[in-house]
C-alpha cells in the first residue's frame, strides 16, 4: 500500500484505501503542518505557534505530545509500516512520505511540462497539460483546516501559483482563438479576485474579441472604481494602455501583459 495526499482542497491523507486525517481541528492542523513541511523536521516551537499563535497554555507541548500521539495511532491503524513514518527527530517531528504520493507534485509536474510546451509554440498542447495541472486543485488550499501563520503563507503561495499557471493558460487558449469560451470562467475568476489587474486585463481582452467592447470597458469602469474607493490607486498602466486601446479600437502589436511572453493579440 502507498500514500496519498492532498493539499490543493480539503486535506486527504489515505494510506491505502484507509483515510488518516483525524477529525478534531488541532490534531488536523498539526498533521496539515507535516505534511506542507514533509520530510522536513518541524520544530516544536513552531507547532506550538500554529496551534495557540501568541497565547500557548503552559501545557501546550504537552498537549502537542497528545496530538503526534493520536496521528501516530490513526497511521498505525492503517497499517504498522505507516505508523513508523511519523517520528520524533531532534527538536520537533518529521513526516515522512514520498514527494510523489501529493497532488501538488503532481500539478508541478504537469504544470511545468505545459509551460514548456507554450514556450516553445505549442499553445493546444501546453493547455491540455495546464489544464490537467490545474485540475489537481479541488477547491481552495487546505480548505477544511484552521490555518495559522505559516499555514496561511503556504495556502497564500500555492493560491498565486494557481493563478499564474491558469493566467499562462488562458493568455495561450486566446491566442488559439477561444476568448468567447473563456467569458464565463473569466467573470467568475474576476469576481472572485476584485483586485487581481491581470485577470481583468484577460477578462477585457476576451470581451472585447468577442465584439463586446463596451463590456470590457464595463469592466475596467467597475476594477477603477474598487481600486480608488477601497486601496486609493489607480489601475495599472498596462490596464489603461488596454482601455485607450479599446476606446480607439486600435490593433496594438507590441501591447504586453507583465509576465506574458508573447505580444498582446488584438480584436478581430
Amino acid at each position: 500500500m502507498e500514500f496519498s495526499v492532498g493539499l490543493l482542497g480539503i486535506l486527504e491523507l489515505h494510506f491505502g484505501e484507509i483515510f488518516c486525517v483525524p477529525s478534531a481541528p488541532k490534531p488536523k492542523k498539526v498533521l496539515a503542518l507535516l505534511l506542507v513541511y514533509c520530510n522536513q523536521i518541524v520544530p516544536v516551537a513552531d507547532l506550538v505557534d500554529e496551534l495557540w499563535e501568541d497565547q500557548p497554555p503552559p501545557s501546550a507541548k504537552t498537549t502537542l505530545q497528545t496530538y503526534i500521539l493520536t496521528l501516530r495511532r490513526l497511521l498505525q491503524r492503517a497499517d504498522p509500516a505507516a505508523g513508523e513514518c511519523l517520528v520524533t527527530a531532534g527538536p520537533g517531528y518529521m513526516l515522512r512520505i514520498p514527494d510523489d504520493a501529493f497532488d501538488l507534485y503532481s500539478f508541478d509536474q504537469l504544470a511545468k511540462q505545459g509551460r514548456e510546451a507554450i514556450s516553445q509554440g505549442d499553445d493546444a498542447g501546453g493547455v491540455i497539460l495546464l489544464r490537467r495541472a490545474l485540475a489537481q486543485y479541488r477547491g481552495r488550499v487546505l480548505a477544511d483546516v484552521d490555518t495559522g501563520q505559516l499555514l496561511s503563507a503556504h495556502t497564500t503561495r500555492l493560491e498565486e501559483l494557481r493563478l499564474t499557471n491558469l493566467g499562462l493558460c488562458i493568455d495561450a487558449e486566446m491566442r488559439l482563438g477561444r476568448h468567447q469560451e473563456l467569458l464565463d470562467e473569466l467573470a467568475t475568476l474576476a469576481a472572485h479576485h476584485r483586485f487581481h489587474e491581470n485577470l481583468h486585463a484577460q477578462y477585457m481582452r476576451a470581451l472585447w474579441r468577442s465584439g463586446r467592447r463596451s463590456c470590457a470597458l464595463d469592466v475596467y469602469k467597475r476594477l477603477r472604481r474598487s481600486l480608488a474607493n477601497e486601496l486609493g490607486m489607480e489601475p495599472a498602466w498596462f490596464l489603461q494602455q488596454l482601455q485607450s486601446a479599446i476606446l480607439s479600437n486600435a490593433t496594438p502589436q507590441n501591447l504586453r501583459l507583465p509576465g506574458v511572453g508573447k505580444p498582446y493579440e488584438p480584436a478581430r
